[in-house]
């Protein structure tokens, strides 16, 4: 994985969850592995349940993740955020996440994606001033396949 992702990339995929959630009280994890042997979604929630993003006051975590030798990708919000963005627009992020994969930009991809994901966010799930804490580690998790 690490020949794919470098530092670099690990540090704009970072910035990107950091300035998507500068205006929300969302939460956006990344998880990237090599393999993903079962349905890709069923392996999201997964990593989900195994982040504990469904742990969210708001129930407005956000994951991104990425099987790289096995090609799949999935976005998968919680019930909060589901329960309110537009029944295409995990599409819409997915179409232009595996665009850009396509062409080898993962980082580029996965950050375009993190912030298109961020701006919904903002406007179903606003940052309150005093009142939100970052709820979930913001760094990438690293499958061991």
């Amino acid at each position: 994985m690490k020949d794919t992702i470098t530092p670099e990339d690990e540090i704009q995929i970072v910035n990107a969850i950091k300035e998507a959630e500068n205006n929300t009280s969302g939460e956006i994890r990344v998880h990237i592995e090599n393999t993903c042997e079962i349905d890709t979604l069923d392996r999201a929630t997964q990593v989900f349940a195994y982040l504990h993003m469904h742990q969210t006051k708001l129930r407005n975590g956000v994951l991104f993740y990425v099987a790289l030798k096995s090609h799949k990708f999935a976005v998968l919000g919680d019930a909060g955020i589901n329960a309110v963005v537009p029944p295409n627009f995990w599409h819409e992020i997915t179409n232009l996440v595996v665009g850009f994969f396509k062409q080898g930009k993962y980082a580029e991809g996965l950050s375009k994606g993190i912030l298109m994901a961020g701006e919904q966010l903002k406007a179903y799930f606003p940052y309150q001033e005093g009142a939100d804490t970052n709820e979930l580690d913001n760094n990438i998790s690293f499958g061991t396949e």
